[in-house]
């Protein structure tokens, strides 16, 4: 999709960090945007940032990702709101906790789970019959984390769900394979946003958690790391080409060559050095190979 003007997009949790930023880049592209928030503050403060004029080119719609019968309905009003079709489909939702897996609770597990993986799968189930009934031309990018290319740090819980985004996206993208419709992962480091704060809309049924929740003051400086992230604008530019040249993997962030290229070898030496068994080979023959790996 090399020319995105005109076409409609929907991003979710495109109220802050890399979902606004995403909606920035795309508005900027020419194109009609639909985004989802969670909290008013943060919908009010995203809009404010664009022009007066607004309607019928940027609408916002308050979105549980991990409510399917409200993601339809959400479907439903970006199609109304912006006057056509999406095709351009954004899941960017996400929440986090930091700890070792040995801590967590149950409810940890479901929470970051239901988010990161569910509302992946339910954007996809949402979108995906609609965008191949259209006809048009269509991309769908699922937000992983370079958290799901390598487990990086103490956060278990949450590399588990980014590591399930990026087999999906794969996945995916070979199903669709031919049919006009590109799917890509985006694995980013740092980039400036609001995830410290994601447990602010954490249902009150799976509030119990091991870990203990991030410092937080009204107006107080974000954790001195994220000083030094990438801007989410900037990170939303490689986002862009990934879709206009229809990428699988969407990498910003330079830094981790070094620990994904330990990590492949890692796996590569891994591999037995025997003969390989010729009628074995044969018989798994749908299973040794995938043109979306070029």
């Amino acid at each position: 999709m090399q020319d995105l003007a005109g076409r409609i997009a929907f991003v979710t949790g495109g109220s802050s960090g890399i979902g606004l930023g995403l909606v920035k880049a795309l508005a900027a592209a020419g194109m009609k945007v639909a985004f989802t928030y969670r909290q008013a503050q943060h919908r009010d403060q995203a809009l404010a940032q664009f022009a007066a004029h607004t309607e019928g080119m940027i609408h916002a719609i308050r979105l549980d990702v991990t409510d399917r019968a409200a993601f339809a309905a959400a479907a439903d009003e970006a199609q109304r709101a912006l006057g056509g079709p999406v095709q351009v489909l954004i899941n960017n939702a996400g929440v986090g906790v930091l700890g070792p897996m040995e801590q967590a609770t149950y409810a940890d597990w479901d929470w970051v789970m239901g988010v990161n993986v569910g509302g992946v799968i339910n954007g996809v189930m949402t979108f995906l019959p609609r965008m191949l009934a259209s006809g048009l031309p269509g991309h769908i990018v699922n937000v992983s984390s370079i958290g799901g290319l390598a487990a990086l740090g103490s956060a278990g819980v949450y590399a588990t769900s980014k590591f399930a985004v990026v087999g999906l996206s794969e996945a995916l993208r070979s199903d669709l394979a031919g049919r006009g419709i590109g799917v890509s992962v985006y694995c980013p480091g740092l980039v400036k946003s609001n995830i410290a704060d994601s447990g602010r809309s954490r249902p009150a049924e799976l509030a119990e958690s091991g870990y203990a929740p991030p410092p937080h003051e009204p107006g107080a400086p974000p954790p001195p790391f994220m000083q030094h992230a990438m801007d989410p604008l900037t990170a939303a530019g490689y986002v862009l080409e990934g879709i206009r040249h229809d990428r699988l993997f969407i990498i910003s962030h330079p830094e981790f060559r070094d620990v994904l290229t330990a990590r492949s070898r890692l796996l590569l030496g891994s591999i037995p050095d025997e003969p390989i068994d010729e009628t074995r080979a044969e018989f798994s023959r749908w299973l040794l190979s995938n043109p979306v790996y070029g």
